[in-house]
Parts: structure tokens; sequence; C-alpha cells
């Protein structure tokens, strides 16, 4: 597996709140990815198949929306040297961040990824991440399925969801994570802030104050 998780208290929010994966789930799903990639026979397959890994892997680190990442020109918003990746910010009800590009640093696992691709298959060079949006929604529900997520965790938002969390629980202050996320408003951000019952207890007690 290329990395896990790293966060092993994330409690499961209450039923109808924002939904996002267990560190267990986000590392069985990466494992499902990489499994269906290394089980590829030819080149071909492989490449495209590659591809998807690299989507995948892309949007779990840098908490973007699919279609910000498929518009990722690896070519260019690739910064190898400072191991950032630049995302297009693309949400139609920013108009004064829309069009603009927000760095984002990833684990330098992940551009050591994209490098190794590049080696492989030079012709992939700046065409990475050039996928159709419904192919890879529907590769994401199937490797879902082979990793036992449910049907309701199966869309690729979960994966900005559950960075997010993940961030905020790291310690990570909460206008960092606006900013990476690309959230026009600190309250979006905020959304991921609040706590339920058992949560609010799971923190007090190992924090030992109750």
């Amino acid at each position: 597996m290329l990395l896990r998780a790293g966060v092993d208290d994330l409690v499961p929010l209450p039923q109808g709140g924002i939904k996002y994966l267990s560190p267990q789930e986000l590392d069985a799903l990466t494992g499902s990815f990489q499994h269906w990639l290394d089980a590829t026979t030819g080149p071909r397959r492989r490449k495209a198949r590659l591809r998807y890994w690299l989507t995948f892997l892309t949007l779990r680190y840098t908490g973007a929306r699919l279609g910000e990442v498929l518009q990722i020109d690896d070519s260019v918003d690739v910064d190898f040297r400072e191991a950032e990746i630049r995302i297009l910010n693309l949400k139609r009800h920013n108009p004064r961040h829309k069009g603009q590009k927000r760095q984002v640093p990833v684990p330098a696992e992940l551009i050591a990824e994209i490098a190794k691709a590049w080696a492989e298959y030079p012709e992939l060079r700046g065409k990475l991440f050039k996928l159709d949006a419904s192919n890879f929604r529907k590769c994401f529900l199937a490797r879902c399925r082979e990793a036992g997520i449910p049907r309701e965790l199966s869309h690729p938002h979960v994966l900005r969801h559950t960075r997010a969390i993940e961030l905020l629980r790291a310690g990570v202050p909460v206008t960092v994570v606006q900013q990476l996320l690309g959230h026009a408003f600190l309250s979006t951000t905020a959304v991921y802030l609040r706590l339920s019952g058992q949560e609010v207890k799971q923190v007090l007690r190992e924090k030992g104050l109750i």
C-alpha cells in the first residue's frame, strides 16, 4: 500500500451527517485500487489503469473535486521540487476565485508515482488526468465494492470529506483547510468541525478530561 491513512481516531458521524471514510475503509480502498493496478496484464491495460490509480491518489491527498483533478495538466501543474499540485478552482458560486489555481502540498510519494508514470509511459505526459468523469466514477464504485465499502460512501466526493476531516483531526487550522480545499467561505469548512455527542465524549476521554 502506498500510504496509510495515518489517523486512527476518526469516529463516524451520525446518520444524516457528512459522509466520510474511516481510516480502515480508506486503507481498504487504497489497497483495492493498488491490487487492481498490480493485477493488470499487458502494457496497454496497465497504462490505462495507472491513470485511474493516480487520479484516485490525487483526489485522496488534495481533497479536490473530481472535476478539478480532471483539469490538472501534469506537465505544468505538478511541482516536483516543492511536492505541490496546482488545482484550478471550478466552483461556480465563487467568482473571486473561479479560474485561479491553489497550491496544494501532497506527499512526496505521490509526486514519485507521477514521475514513475512519466518514465514508464512518456506519451502520457500532460495527459495523466484527462479521463472521462463517468468512467472514473464507475471504476471508483467497483473498487469500493471490492473493499467492502457501503454504497452511500462509494462516490469520489467522499474523498474530499475524508481529507477535510483528516486534516482537522490532525490539528491543521480551519483556515488552512479552507485554503487547501478551495472553499470560498470559512463557514463551509467549519461544517466539518461539528461533532456529535459521542465524538465529544471520545475527545474528552482522549484528553483525560472525563
